[in-house]
């Protein structure tokens, strides 16, 4: 093991580690709750950074040894493991390359040799070629019927069998089969010397089997030896045991954005695992159970705070005397709102979904939501799914200007504002406060428009145009996502629904000539009277009302007094539907009608059952200049 680094981890890490071991043992499962300092996040993001090692993702762990430690090892006598490489995969290997000191043949380090997935003398075995780590043009470095030595290019080139400098051919070496471009390119590394072959062009497949793509690689050294340490696939046979490691940083998965105040911390982060990184550049993933938590304040008030986790166990499960800390942030709420999504931001693809909306001909839906995601991708953001009453499909659309299906391809127009930056705009998706508009054109076409106010508070837009293939009248919307969710949070007035009158006011909403503008939203209200629910505001771009209406069949102004019709259902029962709207979900579509407007709210109730409010004839309007918004007063909207 490295001193070194042990040393410097124990040094750094041993005052907090002592504070929080000494409160409770870091080898069981209990999760405790306690103050800790300010600045421990920092601290341990500082203890992290410095101890992370650089890594290649999904690697294993695969140590034993190839040929002699005495470096007698002749040519074709000892040969690694087979590692299997599908079509389209890559496979990196990470070893220690020794070089005999004492003789300085260039050829004595190590050949990768690739072959058609048979076994080494078996009779349908078939070689593509060799490739070796030296580079000597005009010896035998690469040799095989289907290896083209003009595609090799190296750092470091040799004339002669005895050239010295061979001495850096060794140490770690990283080793690269790319197949994912549909070529080949190999890679051989130590950070000196780095070697390329690289082939655009397919391999031809020499398995007997011709549905079968995948090669085997193996390594074979000579006048040298080689310690495997790692590698993202599993060679045949298996990975080998090794020695004990330290841990060096830790990073959480899982994390919940919000926590509901009055949850245990053991039931909050139940789910939170931990990839932590270990000497030699090993990973491994651990469960809550392995962990001791803290968070920084306590759980017991609202707001920001920060989970700090520390692990305190080797690679085999042993004491571990420099324990490693990892943090994230999360926010204690006192109500969660409708979600789309695991709240840890790991939904899985094509596993969440909002409920199906229906949208008729010439009518716009207008949801608002808060996007977060993992920001591991630009497809680990909201996606808006097109579809009939059964589910089939028209078309898929994500947030970063990209969609398919049969409405969408070679159709649909994907439009995004001007000159966006792409790494700015995906660090800003997570809590992006997002409008969308899925409209129904009534002429088998649709189209979706997003507004996105970034965490950064720019605004960003991404419009899709031309849908087509649609049935107007069996056409649905739904949301979902992956690695992320949505949170319907936005909300109208207080919250304790004490709003007081003509205080909380939403964004106009523009309805053009001809169409119907629909939205959904949660109602809750105080009950103390009908009018203590939700209103629609009908005016002008300058703000000059046409006509106010209530929830609760009764409304005013110039376009409404003696000329708008107010209905409701038969036979309303007035105390009960006052009852049954704390929680309701109502849908409000405003229509555009050119000289008149028409305001329809269905109601469902938290009784489960179906009010209707209808507003008809509302005169005159400006077909050109009208918008509608919302208001509320002893009560408050939280909009779906």
């Amino acid at each position: 093991m490295n001193m070194k680094k042990i040393l410097l981890s124990t040094i750094t890490v041993i005052g907090y580690c002592l504070l929080v071991i000494g409160m409770t043992s870091c080898e069981g499962g209990d999760l405790y709750n306690v103050n800790a300092p300010d600045w421990i996040s920092a601290k341990a993001d500082s203890i992290a950074a410095a101890n992370k090692p650089k890594k290649l993702e999904g690697m294993m762990e695969d140590v034993y040894t190839i040929g002699a430690t005495d470096y007698s090892t002749g040519w074709w006598q000892v040969y690694s493991k087979y590692y299997q490489i599908p079509e389209g995969a890559t496979w990196y290997g990470v070893f220690n390359l020794n070089i005999n000191p004492s003789a300085p043949n260039t050829y004595k380090n190590f050949a990768l040799i690739i072959t058609n997935d048979e076994d080494r003398g078996a009779a349908n075995y078939k070689e593509y070629g060799a490739i070796r780590y030296d580079n000597q043009p005009s010896g035998n470095s690469e040799w095989g019927d289907y290896i083209n030595r003009s595609l090799v290019e190296s750092t470091l080139t040799f004339e002669t069998d005895t050239d010295e400098g061979v001495d850096k051919l060794g140490g770690k070496v990283t080793l690269t089969i790319d197949r994912s471009l549909g070529g080949l390119i190999v890679k051989m590394t130590n950070g000196t010397v780095t070697k390329t072959y690289t082939q655009k062009a397919a391999l031809e497949n020499l398995n007997a089997d011709g549905s079968n793509t995948t090669i085997r690689a193996f390594l074979v050294p000579e006048g040298s030896y080689i310690g495997f340490l790692q590698t993202n696939i599993e060679p045949i046979g298996g990975c080998t045991s090794a020695e004990d490691k330290l841990p060096l940083a830790l990073t959480l998965n899982g994390v919940p954005k919000k926590v509901l105040q009055g949850t245990e911390m053991a039931d909050a982060f139940a789910n939170v695992t931990a990839t932590v990184e270990f000497e030699q550049e090993v990973t491994a993933t651990v469960n809550a159970s392995d962990l001791t938590f803290r968070t920084v304040p306590d759980m017991n008030t609202l707001g920001k705070k920060t989970l700090v986790a520390v692990y305190a166990k080797t690679y085999k499960g042993e004491a571990a005397n420099t324990p490693v800390i990892g943090t994230a942030e999360f926010e204690v709420v006192d109500k969660m709102y409708t979600c789309v999504g695991l709240t840890d931001n790991t939904t899985p693809w094509w596993t969440a979904f909002s409920d199906d909306i229906k949208i008729g001909p010439k009518e716009t839906f207008v949801s608002t939501f808060t996007n977060y995601t993992n920001g591991k991708a630009n497809w680990n953001n909201f996606l808006v799914v097109l579809r009939r009453a059964d589910k089939s499909e028209y078309a898929v659309v994500r947030a970063d200007n990209f969609g398919w299906g049969a409405g969408y391809d070679g159709i649909a127009q994907a439009a995004t504002e001007e000159g966006r930056n792409w790494d700015a705009w995906s660090a800003a998706m997570d809590g992006a406060k997002v409008t969308t508009y899925v409209t129904n054109n009534g002429d088998g076409t649709a189209d979706i428009k997003a507004v996105i106010v970034g965490n950064d508070g720019n605004t960003y837009t991404q419009d899709y145009t031309g849908i087509g293939g649609v049935d107007a009248n069996d056409f649905y919307f739904c949301f979902t996502i992956e690695g992320g969710h949505l949170e319907f949070d936005s909300v109208l007035g207080l919250e304790d629904n004490s709003t007081p009158w003509w205080t909380a006011h939403s964004a106009d909403i523009t309805v053009p000539n001809g169409r119907t503008y629909t939205t959904r939203f949660k109602n809750y209200t105080n009950g103390k009277a009908n009018w203590n629910n939700f209103l629609v505001v009908l005016t002008r771009a300058d703000n000059s009302e046409y006509a106010v209406v209530r929830a609760d069949n009764f409304g005013w102004g110039t376009s409404y007094d003696g000329i708008a019709t107010a209905v409701t259902e038969e036979d309303r029962n007035w105390d009960a539907w006052s009852a049954a709207m704390d929680g309701a979900t109502v849908t409000v579509s405003v229509t555009n009608n050119g000289s008149s407007a028409d305001i329809k709210c269905i109601i469902v109730g938290n009784d489960g059952k179906t009010y209707t409010q209808d507003y008809t004839g509302i005169a005159p309007i400006e077909a050109d200049n009208f918008r509608f918004r919302f208001t509320c007063e002893g009560s408050h909207l939280v909009f779906e």
